[in-house]
C-alpha cells in the first residue's frame, strides 16, 4: 500500500516553540492580555544602519541572486568579525551565508552525517537539534545534564558516550534553553577529551555569542587551535542583532566542509535574501552593547523574582535571554479540578488561567523545567512574576 508521506517526515516532531507561539498569537487576537515569554525573539530593534543598508539595497536595485554561499562582501565582513570578536582566523571561502540560524545547522548535519552515525547532544537542547540529526539519518545520543552542573556536559560524561560511530558533538554556548555558558576551563576539559579523537567534529552553535553577562564568550578552537579543522561554527543575526525576520545566518568551517555545504545549499535553497545580506554587512559593524546590559537587568528581575516564589527553583543564566526554572515541586498538585502531571500541564494552565505563555521543558529534553524568555520589557516581566505567583499559590497540596 502506497503511503502519502515519507517515514522521514512522519518521524519528526513540529517545533514546540513555534507551535506555542502560534497558539499564543491566536489568543492575543482574541483580545486577551497575554504575556508572551515563549518565543526566542528579542524585543529590541535591529541596528538602524542595517535597516538603512537594506533599504538602500532595494532602492539601488541590489536585489538579484548572489552566489549560493552569499555575497563575498558579507563573507569578508564575517571573517573580520570572527577575528576581532573571537580571535579566530578564517578565509571568505570558509564562510557560508544561509537563510536564518536553523538552515546552517541543518546543512551541517546533512553534509557530515551518514546513516546510523551518532551525534552527541547534551540535554537540555534546542528543540530542532534532535529532529535535524534524525533527518540526516544519524542518531542523537542524548546526554542528560541538570542543575548540578549548571546544565553543562562534563568531560567524564562526554568520554562515556563516545563510540566508533560518533561523528560529532554539539556544544551550544550560550545555551538555549538554559542560558548556561561554558567557561574557559570547562571548554579546556572538553577539548582535552576531544583532541584524542581525530574523526569527531565539534559543532559549536554560537548564535547568542554576544549575550554573556559575566565573563566572555570563548570558542573552543581559541583554546585548542588544532581543533579548528574539526570545528564547525554556526551563528546568525537573529538574536544579537535582533534581526529575526531577516533570515540570515552563517557557518564558519574547514574548507572542504564549507565547499560541500555550499554545493548542498545551491540545490536546496540557494543563497539567502540579498537585501538581508547587505543589511548584515552593516549590522556586523554596529552591535549595540547596551543590549547586553539591558538584558542583564531583565534577567536579574526575572530570576530573583522566580526564586522568591515558593516551590520554584531557578539557576541564574549567564547568557542568552532565557530562564529555565524547575517547577517539578508542583507536579501532582491540583488546580481546581485539574491535576498538574508535568511541565506541559503546568504551562497549559498558566497560559489558560493567568495568560502567561511559557514553553515546557519537555520540548528541550528536560521535563522538570519550563523556559521563560526575558527579552521583553521589564514591566511585563514584573507582571508575569505576579501572575506566576498567583497561579502557584492556588495550587492545592499534592494528591
Amino acid at each position: 500500500m502506497n503511503k502519502r508521506l515519507s517515514d522521514r517526515v512522519m518521524n519528526i516532531k513540529p517545533s514546540a516553540t513555534m507551535s506555542l507561539n502560534a497558539k499564543t498569537k491566536i489568543i492575543v487576537k482574541e483580545g486577551k492580555g497575554i504575556i508572551n515569554m515563549s518565543v526566542g525573539e528579542p524585543d529590541l530593534h535591529p541596528p538602524l544602519t542595517a535597516s538603512y543598508a537594506g533599504i538602500q539595497a532595494i532602492v539601488k536595485g541590489k536585489t538579484g541572486y548572489t552566489p549560493a554561499a552569499g555575497l563575498i562582501e558579507l563573507r569578508e565582513s564575517i571573517v573580520r568579525y570572527l577575528l576581532n570578536e573571537r580571535g579566530l582566523e578564517y578565509k571568505p571561502n570558509q564562510i557560508i551565508a544561509s537563510a536564518g540560524g536553523k538552515q546552517p545547522l541543518y546543512n551541517v548535519f546533512q553534509a557530515i552525517c551518514d546513516q546510523d552515525d551518532e551525534v552527541i547532544l547534551p540535554s537540555p537542547y534546542w528543540v530542532s537539534y534532535p529532529e535535524q540529526i534524525k533527518l540526516s539519518g544519524a542518531v542523537p545520543v542524548i546526554v542528560s545534564c541538570d542543575e548540578t552542573t549548571n546544565f553543562k556536559i562534563t568531560p567524564e560524561k562526554l568520554a562515556e558516550v563516545i563510540t566508533p560511530k560518533t561523528k560529532a558533538v554539539v556544544i551550544t554556548s550560550p545555551n538555549n534553553p538554559t542560558g548556561s555558558v561554558y567557561s574557559e576551563n570547562e571548554l579546556k576539559a572538553l577539548g582535552n577529551v576531544l583532541k584524542d579523537y581525530s574523526e569527531i567534529f565539534i559543532i559549536s552553535d554560537e548564535i547568542y555569542d554576544q549575550f554573556v553577562y559575566e565573563g566572555k564568550h570563548i570558542s573552543l578552537p581559541l583554546i585548542f587551535p588544532e581543533l579548528l579543522n574539526r570545528t564547525i561554527i554556526t551563528n546568525g543575526f537573529s538574536k544579537v542583532f535582533a534581526m529575526t525576520g531577516w533570515r540570515l545566518g552563517y557557518i564558519a568551517a574547514p574548507s572542504d566542509i564549507a565547499e560541500a555545504i555550499a554545493s548542498f545549499q545551491s540545490h536546496a535553497t540557494g543563497s539567502p535574501s540579498t537585501i538581508s545580506q547587505y543589511a548584515g554587512i552593516s549590522a556586523l559593524n554596529g552591535f549595540d552593547k547596551s543590549m547586553v546590559e539591558e538584558y542583564k537587568k531583565r534577567r536579574d528581575i526575572l530570576v530573583d523574582g522566580l526564586n522568591q516564589i515558593e516551590g520554584i527553583q531557578c539557576t541564574k543564566p549567564n547568557g542568552a535571554f532565557y530562564a529555565f526554572p524547575n517547577v517539578s515541586q508542583f507536579f501532582g498538585t491540583m488546580f481546581e479540578d485539574q491535576q498538574i502531571i508535568d511541565a506541559e500541564t503546568f504551562c497549559h494552565l498558566l497560559l489558560e488561567k493567568q495568560h502567561v505563555s511559557a514553553v515546557p521543558g519537555t520540548a528541550f529534553g528536560e521535563p522538570k523545567n519550563i523556559r521563560l524568555n526575558f527579552a521583553i520589557p521589564k514591566d511585563l516581566i514584573t507582571e508575569a512574576l505576579k501572575r506566576i505567583n498567583n497561579f502557584t499559590t492556588q495550587l492545592a497540596v499534592k494528591v
